[in-house]
């Protein structure tokens, strides 16, 4: 199967997994889970879905355990809508995706602070030197007289 094909497998596994824990799966533990990107093997054989959960990380380790308890009954369901020679086996994986966010995002708000430090300590500052260190030549106006003759 073409890749164009495997990726819309897959986005067809992300949204049948989406739904199936929206309405079916009434897992207790199960916490607010999204369901951000699956990815389909060449063969169609493995299925990883990746998702988040909104919560501490006793709620994501509940919801991870609830996500493993409820993969056979997915996987059934996804097989019987896709309708597929062989059912991939499903794994669920957490997604690194908001982690590396709001890393990036302490980043860029550290870089503005160090930015407006050296803001504030650029203020008033005057150069070392004079103002402009380039030499200009001298205004002759009587060569440019004798040129015009």
């Amino acid at each position: 199967m073409g890749a164009a094909n495997t990726r819309r497998l897959a986005e067809r596994i992300s949204q049948i997994v989406a739904e199936m824990l929206e309405r079916r799966i009434k897992d207790p533990r199960l916490g607010f889970v999204t369901v951000t990107e699956a990815r389909l093997t060449n063969d169609l054989r493995e299925a990883t879905v990746f998702y988040t959960v909104y919560g501490s990380p006793e709620e994501q380790a509940e919801s991870a355990a609830a996500l493993r308890s409820a993969t056979g009954v997915i996987r059934s369901e996804v097989g019987r809508i896709m309708g597929l020679r062989h059912t991939p086996s499903i794994e669920f994986v957490a997604d690194a995706l908001p982690d590396s966010a709001r890393r990036i995002d302490d980043l860029v708000a550290a870089a503005r602070q160090a930015d407006a430090e050296l803001a504030r300590t650029r203020e008033g500052a005057e150069y070392a030197g004079d103002p402009d260190p380039y030499r200009k030549p001298a205004d002759d106006e009587d060569d440019w007289d004798d040129e015009d003759e």
